[in-house]
């Protein structure tokens, strides 16, 4: 491997602490142009440390997810505005499955405005968002507590799901293939989540737009098999192709402060899809 500069393991341990690195925010905090920033991320993915991504630089995609505090982090405005959004689709007095995720969690903030509804839920943290919540039901699955999230994983979890059959479903994912794959890292959480996907009415997926930059080596399953994909930005073409042969609505909770283009295309999408 080649000798880092210092510069280099400094942008390695911003990485490891937000999980992802801008270009430009790179260049003010270390006084150098973009062009030498572009140069050291373009080292760093030579070392195969990171994986280069429009504007900036992620966690080496591969066999094992980065830390569940730095995904916390990555595209967190998008992730509240797709949980808001999510959490439109669900009507009151509904029950619903909410899987492991950073963004999922977004959804059970945003489920706290509405009443009468039953959550089934692996996940500790959905539990602490919505457990005081007035009018809500939760019930908590069994299983292994993975300390790096507080999510319910194993075979008794999976069990504890193929008990329910939800009006709705909630699952996050590590990465998304253009031809339609749902992909993750640990088995155990793939198993817990095809179990979701089954028991469930009407299946939502929400992920941000960067997890199409990503790979993962373990398929969930495939977008055809969801009814609604919440995400902040067009998806790519091809995956688009997916959903609308599937009937698979795309909701875009599109920044409101960009430009207006991309509202005026989720608008259309809408239309379209939904």
């Amino acid at each position: 491997m080649n000798q880092m500069t210092p510069r280099q393991l400094d942008i390695l341990g911003l990485v490891r602490q937000s999980g992802r690195v801008e270009v430009d925010a790179l260049a003010e905090r270390f006084e150098v142009s973009p062009q030498t920033i572009r140069k050291d991320l373009n080292e760093l993915c030579d070392m195969q440390l990171l994986d280069r991504v429009h504007g900036g630089a992620i966690f080496r995609s591969g066999v094992v997810n980065y830390a569940y505090d730095a995904r916390r982090k990555v595209a967190a405005d998008s992730k509240s505005r797709i949980g808001e959004r999510a959490a439109a689709l669900i009507p009151d007095n509904s029950s619903v499955l909410l899987n492991i995720g950073t963004t999922t969690e977004q959804v059970a903030h945003a489920l706290r405005g509405h009443q009468g509804l039953l959550v089934i839920t692996n996940n500790i943290n959905v539990v602490t968002i919505l457990r005081d919540n007035p009018g809500t039901e939760v019930i908590i699955a069994g299983g292994l507590v993975r300390q790096s999230d507080g999510g319910i994983v194993g075979d008794a979890t999976v069990q504890f799901v193929h008990q329910f059959k939800a009006d709705y479903s909630v699952i996050g994912v590590s990465a998304i293939d253009e031809d339609g794959s749902l992909l993750d890292y640990d088995y155990r959480e793939v198993q817990v989540a095809q179990a979701i996907i089954a028991n469930s009415r009407h299946p939502i997926l929400v992920s941000d737009a960067m997890k199409f930059e990503r790979t993962a080596p373990m398929r969930i399953g495939d977008v055809s098999q969801l009814r609604s994909f919440v995400t902040d930005r067009m998806p790519p073409t091809r995956f688009m192709s997916v959903c609308r042969k599937s009937g698979v609505g795309v909701e875009i909770a599109a920044d409101p402060s960009a430009d207006t283009g991309a509202e005026a295309d989720a608008g259309r999408l809408e239309d379209a899809d939904v």
